[in-house]
């Protein structure tokens, strides 16, 4: 009788326990879907597909009204027969109208997740694209941190010493840094490899041994033919935003409040780490989403010059070769990349300033 009750007393606070824990999960789902950060960017995903479709119907019909397309590159092989190219139209719905391929592209992306086949690598474009994107990723993201690492300390620096002889030598550099094209930083860079070969690799990410390295010495393999291509990357940026580091502080240390600090007698240090420097990150951290963009479009030229297997060069020969659908899903990943750095920096800006409210920033 006694353990028949007490089995009754656990079976009882087990139900209590379940009952307790399924409100509390409904209580959290309520209040994670009614948030203000869910909401936002719920928000922004619908918008961000609205903005994909657009971007990439105008990007279609634009790629369209470029003279001829992959199959008249075709037509100047005599070994190819005009049967056999009016076959390769058909396997690639080139016999269709603009309407029409773009109809039949979206979607296939829809129902099936296929951005279509590669005319050149005879290829699914989604491998393609799942090869080459991380590697532009790992050059943006070293380069982003390359260049705030360097530049906002040196930002700090500058408005600290205004007007000073450091200041004035950092102005300089970087407006010699923002005047150089990254083209031309990157030839001067690939002149310094050759001069101080083979110290520093160029050319791919990996070397010719990379398969037989431990795991440790990959990253470091990877990490070593890095240092050139997020130099290049890496010099624009720094310039601009070490200026509008020593911009944004230098305004705000002429605030009231920063005055009001410092008659208090606040070391100078924590006037300026604390109370300025807070304050003044809030705008840098809005260029953020717009530098991951310019870092992407560099990458371009960083790719390029120094053979990285990465998005850019994959774009590049696609145009060359009016690869369409290549071209397409390229260009579409190129936009969401551009969408998620917006979007990751309205986050952290909220994060690192909760008096910003979120819907003030659409």
């Amino acid at each position: 009788m006694t353990n028949d009750k007490g089995q009754r007393t656990k079976d009882k606070a087990q139900m209590t326990s379940t009952r307790i824990s399924l409100e509390t999960g409904r209580n959290w789902l309520i209040t994670l879907v009614t948030s203000e950060t869910f909401v936002y960017v719920g928000k922004r995903i619908l918008q961000a597909l609205l903005t994909l479709l657009l971007a990439s119907a105008l990007s279609f019909f634009i790629i369209q009204l470029a003279p001829g397309d992959y199959v008249d590159t075709l037509r100047q092989n005599p070994k190819i027969s005009p049967e056999r190219i009016e076959e390769i139209k058909r396997q690639f719905g080139l016999d269709k109208s603009w309407p029409e391929q773009f109809g039949l592209w979206l979607w296939r992306i829809l129902t099936k997740g296929d951005f279509g086949t590669s005319f050149i690598y005879q290829r699914s474009v989604a491998s393609l694209l799942w090869e080459r994107v991380p590697a532009t990723l790992l050059l943006a993201i070293a380069s982003l941190i390359v260049t705030w690492a360097i530049a906002i300390p040196l930002g700090i620096f500058a408005a600290v010493n205004q007007n000073k002889l450091s200041d004035r030598v950092l102005q300089v550099i970087s407006y010699a840094g923002q005047g150089f094209p990254s083209f031309i930083t990157a030839l001067a860079l690939l002149v310094f490899a050759q001069i101080t070969s083979p110290v520093f690799p160029v050319g791919s990410m990996t070397s010719i041994n990379h398969s037989e390295l431990t795991w440790f010495g990959k990253i470091l393999d990877i990490g070593w033919h890095m240092i050139l291509p997020t130099i290049a990357l890496s010099i624009t940026s720094f310039a601009g935003l070490q200026r509008i580091t020593r911009g944004e502080l230098l305004d705000v240390l002429r605030q009231d409040y920063i005055q009001t600090a410092r008659a208090k007698g606040l070391p100078e240090n924590r006037v300026i780490y604390v109370h300025a420097l807070r304050n003044a990150i809030n705008p840098l951290i809005t260029l953020l989403g717009f530098e991951l963009a310019g870092l992407l479009n560099g990458a371009f030229i960083a790719e390029f010059f120094f053979n990285w297997p990465g998005l850019g060069r994959l774009t590049l020969q696609a145009l060359q070769a009016q690869d369409l659908y290549l071209l397409m899903a390229s260009l579409v990943m190129g936009a969401v990349l551009l969408i998620a750095g917006n979007l990751i920096a309205d986050l952290m800006l909220k994060a690192a300033d909760p008096r910003i409210r979120l819907e003030n920033l659409n």
